[in-house]
């Protein structure tokens, strides 16, 4: 008996990580999904729950019913997290805003090319214009907290940068709220030369270290 919940649950967990892969677009590699991984460990979990929580005569039927509870406790917020990632990946297509995914978190990097002239806090039109793309998810999305942080890179006084830095996720914040999005889901912070991506000795690293980074994370 105890085999044959073993391979019941195996063969639930089997399945949904399968359901759950989906094709990198930039590499056309299968990569298993959080949402699939998460709802593979949750239908083992809940197998062996609902087995031991059953009579031995019932604990077949136990395992499968614990299998499907715990996929669905498990794959829930990597399901809710994954269709946010491939939408926005589809929307930032061509902006040069880049999408990485950490755990269930989802990070969008905005280069100050994009976003910002020199010296300034007022969004371009482009960044403004990727931005109205980045809330129409949002939007559809409410369970999902924002963070907004800006970098600038080591030139001139650590003072001035904070201070720069502040008013660029204060900027990103204000476009995400006047495209509809709720304020009290965002929060914004100024970091300054803090967390270099790149070198802050070349004029392309200085570049690359200020940006906007936007964080979505799953509302707990």
């Amino acid at each position: 008996m105890k085999k044959r919940v073993l391979m019941i649950a195996a063969l639930v967990s089997g399945t949904l990580a399968i359901s759950g892969c989906t094709t990198n677009p930039y590499t056309g590699e299968r990569e298993a999904g959080k949402s699939g991984i998460g709802a593979g460990i949750g239908s083992l979990v809940g197998a062996g729950v609902g087995a031991l929580s059953s009579s031995k005569h019932d604990r077949g039927k136990g395992a499968l019913i614990g299998a499907a509870a715990g996929a669905a406790l498990g794959g829930g917020i990597g399901y809710y997290m994954d269709v946010q990632e491939a939408k926005l990946r589809d929307i930032m297509q061509g902006t040069g805003v880049s999408v990485t995914r950490n755990g269930d978190n989802i990070v969008l990097n905005m280069p100050n090319n994009v976003t910002f002239d020199s010296n300034s806090a007022n969004l371009k039109p482009a960044g403004a214009n990727t931005l109205t793309g980045v809330a129409m998810v949002l939007k559809e999305y409410e369970k999902t907290a924002v963070n907004v942080v800006g970098y600038t890179d080591s030139t001139g006084s650590k003072d001035l940068n904070m201070r720069l830095s502040q008013q660029r996720a204060d900027s990103v914040a204000s476009a995400l709220i006047t495209q509809g999005v709720a304020a009290n889901r965002i929060r914004t912070t100024g970091m300054g030369p803090a967390n270099p991506i790149a070198s802050n000795s070349t004029a392309e690293g200085k570049a690359q270290n200020r940006r906007v980074e936007i964080t979505l994370s799953p509302l707990q």
